[in-house]
């Protein structure tokens, strides 16, 4: 049995400690529910004794009887004719909550909304796709649009009505009194987008058990002179939220309560929420432990309620409750998802009291501290078993993962493909993974250095070596001295090319085994370039060579006879490509993490694909008239470079090359 399935099933039995807190937790969450439950029931029925609902000054609501709720406004509204101020006004989409909305007889759309605030009743009225019909001094039996409100109150009736003058201000009139002003009654006509128009108006609001209507009075259509009712409102009482009884609620109800006052019909006239007094602390304060205790907490908690009997969802938001909406009692959910314990309980003239606490305000597993020892329990048992399974996993991939990464590397005939890639890890596993790696990089570095190196030196002595053998077979063949002097001129022309030939590679292989004994040191980097560029130009007269960069303050870590010497090869390597009297900048940058040395000549572009190339061994583009160049320059360019740590490329610019080497700043 493997290491990971052996602590895999230790794990598992470790499971069974945490499952047996889990039913001892459930068994404890019913029992404080069930007393909860009691407890909330028998607060509800004290709150009962001490709620005196408002009187309705002898009018007594019926069942049947019709209502208006008209919600409850924080602030005074502007009648400015638009409605934006209005609650749960849609800005971005231009888009008004009404109450009702209704199809006139003429094809038009009649929509309205009430609200209170203080002792101000708000109408807004709204009409589309109809036409507008004003009133005109100068034809007053001319038919128009008027409206007509009802405010039916113990003290008797009270009618006005306003006059569609057009867009603007409006006040009401009194029937019969024509002349005189009702400025209670007052707002604004304005016009929308839509062929229609819009009225907002304000006006006193009915008194306790008053009722409220409106008619929309006017032609049915452009050639009827007659005035009829185009829509009825009936007259029904208006409720609203009572600022007075919803302050008592506040005094009775505790911490963490919600308390609702319901009408017969269900409507909502009194609604009042204490907050938790437990506050969550700040998460800046918390530690990383304390972090983790709260979110196995939540875990644990989520499992309790997974558990718990299914809630009845309600919007604790609504308006209007009825049976199907609103239990008796049990538990529930509201829209932001908070579970509650809730009951009921009746008051007199049919209202009803509704009075809920939230789970997490009981001594229930979010507060008590046998939850959070349980959790704690949980975090380090679940973490432990996390932490074994996740590092035998870990172990056993990571061995996986270096197994096939050896395998896939070596085909069957046992050549390298390519190397590894290099591991992170500073432990046992990535000390031997860097040694895998390390050695398929050099096997795989020496596998392509004899591949190409034997590919150009077979091309290098192929040349040579036809020339002395075709010289000695046409010396033994020729019969005049000038011809075999000829011959053995070729001859030795070719052999001292197999010695140039040899003497780069020697001169390559010393390099690479004086790089290992070279010692390096603190020097100025740029003041190196400098004295250097200045000897080249005398060297050099028929060439413009110079410097640009800092003339001293470049700190570099290394062998400065070494650098000098790569700084030869790139020379010179220029010069060759340069016409006369043409450019060689020498150029050094300091970058942030980096030196740049470069070298830039004028002339001839670099061909593409041997911008890489061009630093192995036997690399050239110089033309065949150029003779006693074997490409290696480049090539202990390229050496110094990366003993230094740093690297070398070549490029075209405008007008010419550029080397450039990138090397470590100290």
């Amino acid at each position: 049995m493997t290491l990971k399935r052996q602590l895999f099933i230790a794990s598992l039995l470790m499971l069974l400690i945490p499952w047996a807190g889990l039913q001892f937790v459930l068994e404890l969450d019913s029992a404080l529910r069930q007393q909860a439950s009691t407890q909330l029931q028998n607060q509800a029925t004290r709150l009962a004794a001490l709620i005196h609902l408002p009187s309705s000054n002898g009018v007594e609501a019926t069942e049947t009887q019709p209502v208006v709720y008209a919600p409850t406004v924080q602030r005074t509204l502007n009648p400015d004719g638009f409605g934006s101020d209005w609650p749960d006004y849609d800005e971005e989409l231009g888009r008004q909550p009404w109450q009702e909305s209704h199809q006139l007889a003429d094809g038009s759309r009649l929509s309205w909304r009430v609200a209170v605030h203080g002792e101000d009743l708000y109408l807004l009225i709204r009409i589309k796709q109809r036409n507008r019909y004003f009133y005109d001094p100068s034809q007053p039996d001319r038919a128009f649009d008027e409206l007509r409100l009802f405010l039916e109150q113990p003290r008797g009736m009270i009618e006005r009505r306003i006059r569609s003058l057009g867009r603007g201000q409006v006040t009401s009139r009194i029937p019969g009194h024509e002349s005189e002003l009702d400025y209670r009654f007052r707002g604004y006509w304005e016009f929308t987008g839509d062929n229609g128009h819009q009225l907002e108006l304000r006006m006193p609001r009915p008194e306790q058990g008053g009722n409220f209507g409106f008619q929309l009075v006017g032609p049915a259509a452009e050639s009827d002179s007659a005035t009829r009712v185009l829509f009825k409102q009936p007259s029904a009482r208006i409720l609203s939220r009572q600022a007075a009884l919803e302050q008592r609620l506040s005094q009775l109800i505790a911490p963490g309560q919600n308390a609702w006052i319901l009408e017969p019909q269900g409507w909502v006239i009194g609604r009042q929420a204490q907050p938790a007094t437990q506050s969550a602390p700040d998460f800046e304060s918390l530690t990383p432990f304390q972090i983790l205790e709260r979110i196995s907490l939540n875990g644990l908690r989520a499992l309790v309620r997974a558990y718990q009997p299914d809630p009845q969802p309600i919007d604790h938001h609504s308006r209007q409750f009825n049976d199907a909406t609103m239990p008796d009692e049990g538990l529930v959910r509201h829209n932001d998802g908070d579970l509650y314990l809730l009951t009921t309980q009746s008051l007199p003239g049919g209202h009803t009291l509704v009075l809920e606490e939230s789970l997490d305000q009981m001594l229930t597993l979010s507060g008590s501290t046998l939850g959070s020892v349980i959790a704690r329990s949980m975090i380090l048992l679940v973490g432990l078993m996390l932490v074994l399974l996740g590092y035998a996993s870990w172990l056993s991939w990571r061995i996986t993962r270096l197994q096939r990464a050896v395998s896939g590397s070596i085909d069957e005939d046992g050549r390298l493909l390519h190397t590894l890639p290099p591991a992170k890890a500073k432990d046992e596993l990535g000390d031997l993974s860097r040694q895998f790696t390390h050695l398929t990089e050099r096997l795989h570095g020496y596998t392509h250095y004899l591949e190409s190196f034997s590919r150009r030196l077979s091309h290098e002595l192929k040349t040579p070596i036809a020339v002395v053998r075709s010289s000695l077979e046409n010396l033994a063949h020729s019969s005049s001295d000038e011809d075999r002097e000829n011959y053995l001129a070729r001859a030795r022309s070719a052999t001292d090319r197999l010695s140039q030939i040899l003497h780069g590679m020697s001169e390559a292989a010393r390099l690479e085994q004086s790089l290992d004994h070279a010692e390096k040191e603190r020097f100025d980097l740029a003041d190196v370039c400098a004295q250097t560029a200045q000897a080249y130009q005398a060297l050099a007269p028929d060439f413009e060579i110079t410097y640009k960069g800092p003339s001293q303050d470049v700190p570099c870590h290394g062998s400065p006879e070494l650098l000098v010497q790569l700084l030869d090869k790139l020379v010179d390597n220029a010069r060759d490509f340069t016409p006369e009297k043409g450019r060689i900048d020498i150029q050094l940058e300091s970058g942030p993490r980096h030196l740049l040395l470069s070298v830039f000549n004028e002339g001839s572009e670099l061909p593409e694909e041997l911008a890489r190339d061009i630093f192995s061994p036997f690399v050239s583009v110089r033309s065949s008239s150029q003779e006693g160049h074997l490409g290696q320059g480049l090539l202990i360019a390229r050496l110094i470079a990366e003993h230094h740590g740093g690297r070398i490329q070549a490029a075209n610019e405008a007008g010419g090359v550029r080397f450039t080497v990138s090397l470590p700043e100290s």
